[in-house]
């Protein structure tokens, strides 16, 4: 796919205290397979890595902090069509579908994802190097192949 739109973004957003991260990033690149916007479905790609945004805490903190709602980040890429819009459109899209995704798997957290576009230095810069890979299974070859090079 010669047309395609690339954009460099980061997740994040508050989970539930027991929440597993690599459940987390599966969720995130499901709900990123296929995304619609004005009543028509597009496939996208999603592909990078998660990692907890924890704050520090001391041990004698643990019970206590056990108990808290945990912050959850991705960094990485969405490659969608090149004639699905905009990135702003295809981020709103792809927040409307995590949002989705993360309410039917956790409830209602108060707030919905945070997801922006960011500078491709800063996935590269900024990835812990703990951080959990995961994509999008069974997305369009064409897709995966564009943002390969950016992985």
């Amino acid at each position: 796919m010669l047309d395609s739109l690339i954009v460099p973004l980061f997740v994040t957003t508050d989970l539930p205290p027991r929440a597993e991260l690599a459940e987390f990033g599966d969720l995130l690149a499901d709900a990123a397979r296929t995304l619609s916007h004005d009543g028509a479905s597009y496939d996208a790609y999603l592909a990078g890595k998660v990692f907890w945004l924890d704050r520090p805490v001391l041990p004698k903190q643990r019970p206590a902090a056990e108990g808290e709602s945990r912050f959850a980040g991705m960094l990485g890429y969405l490659a969608a069509p090149g004639d699905a819009s905009s990135a702003r459109t295809v981020l709103a899209d792809l927040r409307t579908a995590i949002g989705a995704a993360l309410t039917a798997r956790y409830g209602d957290a108060g707030a919905p994802p945070a997801v922006f576009a960011i500078r491709d230095r800063d996935v590269r810069e900024r990835t812990p190097d703990t951080a959990l890979p995961v994509d999008t299974r069974n997305a369009p070859a064409d897709l995966v192949s564009v943002t390969r090079p950016y992985l």
